[in-house]
This record gives C-alpha cells, sequence and structure tokens, in this order.
C-alpha cells in the first residue's frame, strides 16, 4: 500500500478513537514536544534555493512545525544520504527541492519504507502516486515564455540563439525542452552547454559561446545568477547587442530588466514555492488536504511594460 494511502489510514483510526492529529500540543508527530517534524532536503546554494529554504523556515515556524534541514549541492548521490538521514530523524514529513528527478526514485522507496511521505518542491514525478503532493512550476512553459519573447522580438527574422543551462537534470532539461520547442523557425540555436547554476562556469561558456559565434542574436540563460555572469563576458567581447532572457524574478534581475541588460525574464518566485508547499505538505499530513494535491505556481513573463507585475522573490 502506498504511504499516502496508510497515512489516511492511520489518521483514520486515530480520528474515530478521538485522537486528533496537530502541529501543536499532544498531536501525532515526532517532535520532542508533540509537534509536526519536517524535513527540507535543498537541491543546491543558488540564490532561488536560499530564498527557497527561507520561505521553508519562515512557514514552518509559524505553523509551529521543527525543521531539519540539508543540502544536496547538486549530487544525487548526497541527496538520497540526506534522505537517509532525515528518515533516520523521524520526521514527520520530508520537502525535497530535488537536484533529478529520475534519480529520487531510490530516495522515495526508502522513504515509503520508512513511512516517511514526501512532498516535492518545482518538479513532481510522473507518476505521483509515491508522493504527497507537490508545489510544482511548469518549466516547459517557464522556457516557452522565454522564447514566445523571442519569436515576437525577432519578428520574422533569421537569428542565431545561444543556450547557457544549468545542471543536467529535472529543472534545467525541462526549462530547456520547453524553449527549444517554442522557437520559431526563423530562430536557430547555434550553441548549448551547461553553465551548472555557478556564474564563473557560466561566464567561461558565454566567452567560448560568443568567441565561436560572434553573430550571435539572443541568450536563453536558466537563472538570473548566471545572466549577469553571461551579460559580463558579452559586454567584454563587444557583444552588447546579444539580447537576455531569463528567469527568476529577484529585485537585482527586474533593475536588469529595467535597465536593458536583460530583455525579458519569467517570475519565478520561491518565496511562493516554499509557502505553498509547506502549507499544503502540512494540510495533507494532518489530512485536511487543499484543493490541489498538485499546486500550480503561476509564472509571468516580465518585460519593462510590466515590472510591477512580478510576484515578491525572497521572504525577509
Amino acid at each position: 500500500m502506498p504511504f499516502s494511502a496508510r497515512l489516511r489510514r492511520d489518521l483514520a483510526a486515530s480520528l474515530a478513537v478521538g485522537t486528533s492529529v496537530a502541529l501543536s500540543g499532544c498531536g501525532a508527530g515526532s517532535g520532542g514536544d508533540g509537534s509536526v517534524t519536517l524535513g527540507f532536503v535543498n537541491g543546491d546554494t543558488s540564490e532561488f534555493a536560499t530564498c527557497l529554504q527561507k520561505a521553508v523556515e519562515k512557514t514552518a515556524k509559524a505553523a509551529g512545525a521543527e525543521l531539519y534541514l540539508a543540502n544536496s549541492r547538486m549530487d544525487p548521490g548526497r541527496e538520497l544520504s540526506n534522505i537517509e538521514d532525515m528518515i533516520s530523524r523521524d520526521v514527520d514529513v520530508l520537502v525535497v527541492q530535488t537536484v533529478n528527478v529520475d534519480a529520487l526514485e531510490g530516495g522515495i522507496a526508502k522513504a515509503d519504507s520508512a513511512d516517511v511521505p514526501i512532498f516535492l518542491t518545482s518538479v513532481a514525478t510522473d507518476d505521483i502516486s509515491g508522493i504527497l503532493g507537490a508545489a510544482v512550476v511548469d518549466l516547459e512553459r517557464l522556457g516557452a515564455l522565454d522564447a514566445g519573447w523571442i519569436a515576437k522580438d525577432a519578428a520574422g527574422k533569421q537569428v542565431e540563439v545561444g543556450i547557457v543551462a544549468g545542471a543536467p537534470g529535472a529543472a534545467s532539461d525541462l526549462m530547456v525542452s520547453g524553449f527549444t520547442a517554442a522557437l520559431p523557425d526563423n530562430a536557430k540555436v547555434v550553441a548549448n552547454q551547461p553553465g551548472m547554476f555557478n556564474p564563473v562556469e557560466a561566464q567561461d561558456v558565454a566567452e567560448n559561446m560568443i568567441e565561436a559565434h560572434p553573430d550571435l542574436d539572443y541568450a536563453f540563460v536558466a537563472n538570473e545568477e548566471m545572466a549577469f555572469a553571461v551579460r559580463k563576458a558579452f559586454d567584454a567581447a563587444g557583444a552588447r547587442d546579444v539580447r537576455i532572457v531569463t528567469e527568476n524574478g529577484t529585485d537585482k534581475g527586474l533593475s536588469a530588466v529595467k535597465d536593458g541588460r536583460f530583455s525579458a525574464t519569467v517570475a519565478n518566485s520561491p518565496q511562493v514555492i516554499g509557502e505553498t508547499a509547506v502549507t499544503n505538505a502540512l494540510a495533507q499530513w494532518k489530512g485536511t488536504e487543499p484543493a490541489d494535491r498538485i499546486a500550480q505556481i503561476p509564472l509571468a513573463l516580465i518585460t519593462k511594460e510590466n515590472l510591477d507585475e512580478a510576484p515578491p522573490y525572497c521572504s525577509a
């Protein structure tokens, strides 16, 4: 029986004998004071991941939940070890920003065996029967929004496009596939290399890219941190006319859109993701399920024309 089914069975049994499952007091959680205990396994140390963790911490604290933290640093093997550690801590619910959704299968199996439900952030597994739920970003649509801006801006002209991807795996692969699928026929991808969500590596990639393709018109960069490094590399090479589209929607990113360093960014708020993940994971654990087990996080293409529409990016 999947752990989600076992959870509902156990919750129903406890309610039948008059026991309430709560976030504090004498509920069924494993925290030292009877509160629910959450684990959060983050995927990397980027600004996005840091803000995601802040939102998870703030929302968990407001809910009275005890929280354990770990970071996988883009390593699927470390992610599995982190999940095993959270299981050993006897957490009630485990929230995971996965490094690679395919590699997560082993971690889900271990958590299932230990009756620890997993709630995912940003992406969901193809088979959602093994997870408690997810706060999902449509990463293919995110890439497609940036591609749509290029299509409109190019206006049918033949153009060259470069891609500075993130790390191979769930998030970057989905963004890039959505981007390339939505590009018009007049836009040719001439380079596609990973920047590993690392500004130093992204700058190296951009330097090589503009040297090999001096007529480059556009670049899609998988996050704003890398995009700033790519902009620096292009400008140093005299390629200030290369238009950059990216994603995040940070205050610094919005400023770069305003002054023209970036042409567009897709607002993808880790604050909203973290708040939604903790709120929905706890609701599922308590048995008061939210309307959407797989919650879709809204996205917005931000240009100079609609800067005020960007959602807040990071918890204070």
